[in-house]
């Protein structure tokens, strides 16, 4: 059996095993799905220490289990619950008093590699947004849109803006609510201001007369995190992009587009509202990756042979 597979065939599980999933059976009621992924898991466990009981594996077993699964193709997530799975089991072997430590306690999964964020290129961010349009609900998410990648402003921050807080938009620059109540001035561009303006003219027609919300819905409230992303998604297709843009995206597209400009990772942090710089350090990568790209279509050593 590989090392990242459950068992061909049944096994007869351990005694142990097999009263925890008694146990999650008729007493937590956990559904099917969830009881076979737990046996899979157990099974795991059991082929990997040759069917030894488990009240006699140790914590220095259960790490070369989970490095041996790990090094059979199974992914740090799956890794992961393998040991929760475990981890379970022995929680509820203590409760009985069955064994006397738990060995999956303070045993870690590998660590999964980490995904830079996409972002789009300048070419698409260009085509996202170039181009006005009359219907004043589209007038409006051009001016999300543009203030999003203007800004680059949280998808919460952006719904959380006020009319109150217009009278600043018009003099170059919004105030944010971040995390932890956090407040932080960001500049907006002068594409971002006319967008703006123009959905200022319109709003009235929309928002209910007590509401503060400086992007409403077409019934007057504000709007809300989910119907931004539906809307960026739907209007990302309508200007022919091939991918789905989520909110997140612009906010990407902001940082690393303006880190490859400047190069000022810390003006990039304030920005954004990181409270760490290691948090910003991630745009870095996506800047490597846009220098790599010119490296290589650029340098005459680095251009393959036709």
């Amino acid at each position: 059996m590989r090392a990242d597979a459950a068992p061909d065939s049944p096994v007869e599980l351990s005694a142990e095993a097999a009263d925890y999933l008694e146990y999650l059976a008729t007493q937590r009621r956990a559904s099917p799905h969830t009881l076979s992924n737990y046996r899979r898991d157990l099974e795991r466990l059991q082929a990997l220490t040759s069917n030894r009981p488990p009240t006699t594996i140790n914590a220095h077993d259960i790490r070369r289990c989970a490095a041996r699964l790990h090094a059979g193709g199974l992914g740090p997530r799956s890794v992961a619950r393998a040991l929760s799975s475990w981890r379970g089991m022995y929680r509820w072997l203590v409760r009985q008093g069955r064994v006397d430590t738990n060995p999956v306690l303070g045993v870690r999964p590998p660590r999964a590699p980490k995904t830079l964020p996409k972002a789009l290129s300048p070419d698409q961010a260009s085509t996202l947004l170039d181009g006005a349009e009359g219907d004043p609900l589209r007038v409006r998410d051009q001016a999300m849109f543009e203030l999003f990648y203007s800004s680059g402003l949280r998808l919460s921050e952006l719904v959380g803006l006020d009319l109150a807080g217009a009278h600043s938009i018009s003099e170059g620059e919004v105030t944010v609510f971040g995390k932890r109540g956090k407040t932080r001035r960001v500049p907006v561009g002068s594409m971002a201001l006319q967008a703006l303006q123009a959905w200022l003219a319109v709003r009235g027609g929309f928002a209910a007369a007590d509401e503060e919300a400086l992007f409403v819905s077409q019934r007057g409230a504000r709007l809300s995190a989910r119907s931004v992303g539906a809307r960026l998604a739907e209007f990302a297709q309508r200007r022919g992009l091939p991918m789905h843009v989520h909110p997140h995206m612009l906010r990407h597209s902001f940082a690393s587009h303006l880190l490859q400009s400047s190069g000022d990772l810390r003006a990039v942090q304030e920005l954004l509202g990181h409270a760490s710089i290691r948090t910003t350090q991630v745009y870095t990568h996506l800047d490597f990756q846009h220098l790599a790209k010119i490296y290589d279509s650029a340098h005459p050593r680095a251009k393959k042979n036709g």
